[in-house]
């Protein structure tokens, strides 16, 4: 079941190279940001959908989670709140990842990166197996929608935290 995820912020995103967590398989991976007031539409197609699966798929059994979490269970993230849902995906395959125009984009791009806006599509499944029961979200697409407020700490400006040092200087 695929859902388009419109004018979102990407946060934690892995997406031109895997990453293992805690053991797992390396995958590729990212977390988009859903305001709550502002994606209200949205949010209700997730909920929906995932309610779907769990009633189709689980056979109405409470899965053990789903990929829709609150905000407010990582305060302190940046980025993060009470004001705000976030989906996590995942994918063993690279997603297709494009600029505005739709053209390709590379690593060397610079985008997207964390704290952009983007538009994804993720396809919802439902987990049935020894691991447990929960709905989960794979990672399909990511087009780079506009710039963002980068997530974590700024860069040095190192024009501002060195001195220009002269060759007689010794060390």
């Amino acid at each position: 079941m695929d859902i388009k995820l419109k004018n979102v912020r990407l946060s934690f995103p892995n997406l031109f190279k895997p990453k293992a967590f805690e053991g797992s398989e390396p995958a590729f991976s990212a977390s988009f940001l859903l305001d709550k007031r502002k994606h209200a539409a949205q949010i209700e197609e997730i909920k929906s959908a995932i309610a779907k699966l769990v009633k189709e798929e689980l056979k109405g059994k409470t899965p053990k989670g789903t990929c829709l979490h609150d905000g407010s269970e990582k305060p302190d993230t940046d980025g993060y709140g009470e004001d705000l849902m976030y989906l996590s995906a995942r994918a063993k395959k690279r997603p297709a990842i494009v600029d505005r125009d739709k053209s390709q984009l590379g690593e060397d791009d610079g985008k997207p990166y964390g704290g952009c806006y983007v538009n994804a599509i993720v396809r919802l499944w439902a987990q049935d197996n020894n691991y447990g029961k929960r709905v989960n979200a794979s990672l399909r697409a990511v087009q780079f929608a506009a710039d963002g407020e980068p997530f974590g700490e700024a860069p040095v400006n190192t024009d501002e935290a060195f001195d220009d040092l002269d060759d007689s200087e010794e060390l």
